[in-house]
């Protein structure tokens, strides 16, 4: 373990030297690699919102989605999605009490492993378009789902923190973080 520790440390202080934007990205890919509980893990702090105005003028891109779950029990999630062309495997802990912030590793995966992958999932799958909208210094993404689900739609905003202010645009209606109706991996 102190070995691991040297090797982990010569390693972060090597990547001090980079760029800090090309040093948090390193940063945060490595969390997602530790394994022992040596320092961070990757987390991801959102809030989540019904939508209940108009926000389409505002979207400055889209990606339809396609998501299947291996697990879904309340300690892990896990998820395989596709996102236009490209595809992932993500990992998920149950959240804290707030339902804001939970650990989250997520990593690339050849599509047809992704595809092969969906054949194993639990039954049902979330099909939804994702529009992304700036919202000051954040991006507020919207999930609008279709199949069962046709009609609703969410707004996540992600945040540095779980007090961490944001703008709140007038389209976005009740608060619905941590409601656990509203994960997918509830809704499949």
């Amino acid at each position: 373990m102190i070995k691991y520790k040297l090797k982990y440390t010569s390693l972060i202080k090597n990547l001090t030297n980079f760029d800090k934007n090309v040093n948090k990205i390193y940063q945060h890919r490595f969390n997602g690699f530790l394994k022992f509980g040596i320092k961070n893990m990757a987390t991801e702090t959102e809030r989540k919102f019904l939508v209940k105005g108009e926000f389409r003028h505002l979207v400055s891109g889209k990606k339809e989605i396609i998501q299947g779950y291996l697990s879904v029990d309340s300690e892990r999630v896990i998820r395989i999605r596709i996102v236009d062309n490209k595809s992932y495997i993500t990992i998920k802990s149950s959240s804290g009490p707030t339902g804001i912030t939970r650990n989250e590793w997520q990593y690339d995966i050849p599509l047809n492993d992704a595809l092969e992958l969906m054949s194993i999932c639990l039954p049902g799958r979330i099909e939804k378009t994702r529009f992304i909208v700036p919202s000051g210094k954040h991006t507020i993404e919207i999930d609008e789902f279709h199949g069962k689900h046709e009609g609703l739609v969410i707004a996540e905003i992600e945040l540095e923190d779980e007090n961490e202010a944001f703008i709140k645009p007038e389209w976005l209606g009740e608060e619905v973080t941590g409601r656990p109706e509203y994960y997918n991996s509830n809704m499949i």
